[in-house]
């Protein structure tokens, strides 16, 4: 039961983590050192599952799909959905500067405890911690589509892209989706259309549901965007999971650079860059980009941005010592 709670709360933190613009779930995964098991049981859903599941053999299903610990994953994410993320979207809104620091400072220490993992830092492994670092650099300073494109068989890439940049450490899922465009079609429009359906179920009124359009397109947006999400996992669950096996040191190097690199998305000192032409399911202009800076003099407020960079990255500390012990 302890190690069960231990990884519901390991679902807690990648599920705030997700939620967070700029942050990866799959950064929390792969410091707290489930990230390999977590591809592993996902790609575990495959035709052997599915004959388990036509036959009925729940037994040896669940016990293939690795259940006994995606069960406490996807619920601490669901737990972290509905309280704790509300708690950050709340410090982000509020006290912004502090909150990015003390992501800043997760992250940041997050660089030294992925690193080590590398076991060898040839100059291959060094050329793909430039790459990964690069390109999720490069991520951060592209400026976001305000143009949705609707097409069905991009919406399907769309989920495909996105999913893989909320499991991928150093790359957030929204802010990729923000870059192609349809941040607001399928996660703004599409969403609260689901909603309005499933409320219109509820109550009976299927006449509204058949005569309004708009809801038909964006629950088919939704869906295509779903099964999309759903293929992109599988395929990259596999295909991660091989190359992990195959070059452990290279891909452990890429992923040290995507977090080193997503750093300057989460940097504390920064003015948001609003579009006003996308706008969030509470009706506030999304923010399709960042204004970094240092302060020039230190105040009160400043101590408090650094102070609290510290709190993240001794967390962070006070996390792997803790793993240290219970693995002995």
């Amino acid at each position: 039961m302890l190690s069960k709670f231990i990884v519901f709360l390991k679902g807690v933190a990648m599920g705030a983590a997700n939620v967070i613009p700029g942050v990866s779930g799959g950064t929390i995964a792969l410091i707290t050192n489930i990230f390999e098991e977590l591809i592993d049981s996902i790609k575990k859903f495959d035709k052997t599952a599915l004959k388990m599941l036509l036959k009925k053999d729940f037994k040896n299903f669940f016990n293939h799909i690795n259940y006994s610990f995606l069960t406490p994953i996807f619920l601490g994410i669901v737990f972290s959905i509905f309280s704790l993320a509300k708690l950050f979207e709340f410090l982000l809104e509020k006290h912004p500067q502090p909150t990015w620091a003390f992501f800043f400072g997760l992250v940041l220490a997050s660089v030294y405890y992925v690193g080590i993992k590398v076991e060898n830092w040839n100059l291959k492994a060094k050329l793909s911690l430039l790459l990964g670092f690069s390109f999720a650099l490069g991520l951060s300073f592209i400026e976001s589509s305000s143009v949705a494109n609707t097409n069905y068989l991009y919406i399907f890439i769309c989920g495909m892209i996105g999913i893989c940049g909320m499991v991928l450490p150093g790359l957030s899922g929204s802010y990729i989706l923000m870059l192609m465009g349809n941040y607001e079609l399928l996660m703004v429009k599409s969403i609260s259309s689901l909603f309005d359906f499933l409320n219109q179920c509820f109550v009976g009124n299927f006449n509204i549901i058949l005569s309004d359009i708009e809801m038909q397109n964006n629950l088919i947006y939704f869906i295509i965007f779903l099964v999309g999400s759903i293929v992109g996992l599988l395929v990259f669950s596999n295909l991660i999971s091989y190359i992990f096996k195959r070059y452990f040191n290279i891909t452990i190097s890429i992923l040290t650079g995507f977090v080193l690199g997503s750093l300057s998305t989460i940097w504390p000192w920064k003015k948001e860059i609003f579009d006003n032409t996308i706008f969030d399911r509470d009706g506030q202009p999304v923010i399709t980009g960042y204004e970094r800076y240092i302060p020039e003099t230190i105040g009160n407020g400043e101590l408090l941005v650094i102070f609290s960079l510290i709190i993240g990255m001794l967390t962070i500390i006070a996390i792997e010592q803790l793993a240290k012990k219970m693995a002995r």
